[in-house]
């Protein structure tokens, strides 16, 4: 009988590539006690994904679970081994082409401002279009109520989702 202990590791697939962590409290390992937040921030190198209030009230941290809305600064990392997990670097096409629908819609709409809380509003959206690809607007609302944002107006918001899904996202 062997105690020789294996390497703890995590599989991840991030924006469809797949990545095996090691876990553990080193350097260029992923903690235990790492949130999925740090872990695409800090190891990945995923900025795109904020870190508003880091207690998951803001929805700032919104990335897709297996295609599930959830907030990435109160999930650990090791709670995500072997799902797949979709970022707003995962939306749209290669640079240079077309951005994702939602996105898109985003734009045409006015639907941001400094644009820190954007991408897990973008998210959020995805994963409700993904599930009700014709929701109705006190879904949309529903679907982004946990959302706190200062800096426009959650009715532009409302309408860029709502075209979006009149446009097939």
């Amino acid at each position: 009988m062997s105690y020789v202990k294996e390497k703890a590791t995590i599989t991840l697939t991030v924006n469809g590539e797949t990545h095996e962590l090691e876990v553990g409290p080193g350097p260029s390992q992923v903690a235990p006690w790492h949130t999925l937040a740090q872990t695409l921030r800090e190891t990945l190198g995923l900025t795109g994904t904020k870190i508003g209030c880091d207690h998951g009230g803001c929805g700032s941290c919104t990335v897709l679970v297996d295609g599930k809305a959830i907030l990435s600064c109160i999930t650990l990392s090791v709670e995500c081994d072997g799902k797949s997990v979709t970022t707003i670097e995962g939306l749209g096409s290669p640079p240079g082409r077309a951005p994702d629908p939602i996105q898109q819609a985003f734009i045409d709409h006015t639907a941001f401002q400094c644009g820190f809380c954007t991408p897990g509003i973008i998210m959020a959206s995805k994963a409700l279009l993904e599930k009700t690809p014709s929701p109705h607007e006190s879904e949309v609302k529903d679907a982004l109520s946990g959302h706190f944002c200062r800096c426009i107006s959650h009715y532009h918001v409302v309408r860029a989702v709502m075209a979006a899904a009149k446009k097939g996202s």
